[in-house]
C-alpha cells in the first residue's frame, strides 16, 4: 500500500469515473487503474463497484476512502513539519473566498502578500460558503475566507474583521429623513435583495426578523451584484443594505445617500476558515497576519452586533 494508491483512490472516489480521475491526477487512465487494482487485490476487497455508471463505493469501500484522507493528510504533515522547522513559507496554496467579500478584500491584501511571501503560489476561487465547506473537508482548498460563524465540527475559525451594515436610502425613501437606522426601521418587503444563496442576503434577512422563505412583492431579483442593487435603489425601487467596504469606492453622490445604524451597528462577522488539522498552518498565519495588518486601518468601527445567517451551514 502506498500514499500514491491512496491519492489515487480519492480522486477515484471524488469523480467517479476513473478516466477523469486520472487526468485530475494528472497520470493515463491505465496507470491509475493499475494502482487501485493492486491496492484492491492487496486487501482483498473491492473498493469500487464498477459495474454501475457511475461508478459507486462499496460499503467498505467507504472505510476505507474515509481512512485514506486521513493517511494522505498526515502525510501532507510531515512536510509541513519539515518547512515549519525551516522556516520556510511557500508552495501552493488555495484560498477559497465568497463572493460578496472578494471585491473588495482581495484587492486590499494581494498585492501586500505576494510581494512579502514570493514563495508561496496562491490559488484564489470565488466560492459560496457552502463550497467552501465541502471543499475544506475534501482538502481541495487550504483556507476560506467567509462570514461567520459556522459551528463546523471539523472547521476553525480565526476572525479578521467585524463589517458593519450600512442602509443605502434613495432621496424620495420613507427612510431618508432618518439621521441614523434602526434594525426595527426596516421592512423586508422594501428591501432589495441578492439572489438566494448569499449568507449577506440571509444576514440582511435575519436582521430584518423575516422568515427564510419570504416572497418578494412586486418582482423577483436574481442578482449577485450590490452594484445592481444601488442602481435599483436609485431608481426608487426600495433601498438596500451593503457591506462597510462595498460603501468606500461610491462616488460622492451616492455616499450623500448613506445611512449608518446607531450602535451597536448591525455587522457580519468575517473569518479566515480551515480545517483543524491546521495543515500549511505556517502559510495560514502569514496571510491572516496580512489581512489583519491591512483591514484594521479600514475599518475602524468596534461597536457592532453580529448578525449570522438564517440558515448556518
Amino acid at each position: 500500500m502506498t500514499i500514491t494508491q491512496l491519492q489515487y483512490v480519492l480522486a477515484v472516489a471524488e469523480h467517479q469515473n476513473f478516466t477523469l480521475a486520472a487526468q485530475k491526477s494528472f497520470v493515463t487512465q491505465p496507470t491509475l487503474s493499475m494502482q487501485v487494482q493492486k491496492l484492491e487485490d492487496e486487501l482483498d476487497v473491492l473498493i469500487f463497484d464498477r459495474s454501475k455508471k457511475p461508478i459507486t463505493i462499496t460499503e467498505v469501500g467507504k472505510k476505507i476512502v474515509e481512512q485514506a484522507k486521513n493517511i494522505v493528510n498526515e502525510a501532507h504533515r510531515i512536510q509541513d513539519i519539515v518547512d515549519q522547522e525551516k522556516g520556510f513559507i511557500g508552495g501552493d496554496y488555495t484560498l477559497g473566498i465568497i463572493p460578496t467579500v472578494m471585491p473588495t478584500l482581495l484587492p486590499m491584501f494581494l498585492k501586500t502578500f505576494i510581494k512579502r511571501y514570493p514563495k508561496v503560489n496562491l490559488i484564489i476561487k470565488e466560492q459560496s460558503t457552502e463550497s467552501l465547506i465541502r471543499n475544506i473537508q475534501d482538502g481541495h482548498i487550504d483556507a476560506g475566507i467567509a462570514a461567520t460563524p459556522l459551528e463546523i465540527e471539523f472547521i476553525k475559525e480565526r476572525p479578521l474583521y467585524y463589517e458593519p451594515f450600512v442602509g443605502y436610502v434613495p432621496k424620495n425613501h420613507r427612510l431618508n429623513g432618518q439621521d441614523k437606522l434602526k434594525p426595527e426601521d426596516l421592512d423586508i418587503n422594501d428591501v432589495l435583495l441578492l439572489q438566494d444563496g448569499h449568507c449577506f442576503r440571509d444576514g440582511v434577512i435575519n436582521l430584518c426578523q423575516a422568515p427564510r422563505n419570504f416572497q418578494e412583492e412586486h418582482f423577483r431579483l436574481q442578482s449577485g451584484s450590490f452594484e445592481t442593487l444601488v442602481n435599483l435603489a436609485d431608481e426608487d425601487l426600495g433601498m438596500t443594505l451593503l457591506p462597510y467596504l462595498n460603501t468606500l469606492e461610491l462616488d460622492e453622490q451616492k455616499r450623500s445617500k448613506l445611512k449608518f445604524f446607531e450602535n451597536p451597528s448591525p455587522a457580519r462577522e468575517v473569518s479566515l476558515i480551515y480545517h483543524k488539522s491546521e495543515l500549511k498552518i505556517q502559510i495560514t498565519e502569514a496571510l491572516r497576519d496580512v489581512i489583519l495588518g491591512i483591514v484594521r486601518g479600514a475599518i475602524a468601527f468596534q461597536d457592532v452586533k453580529i448578525v449570522s445567517p438564517v440558515n448556518k451551514k
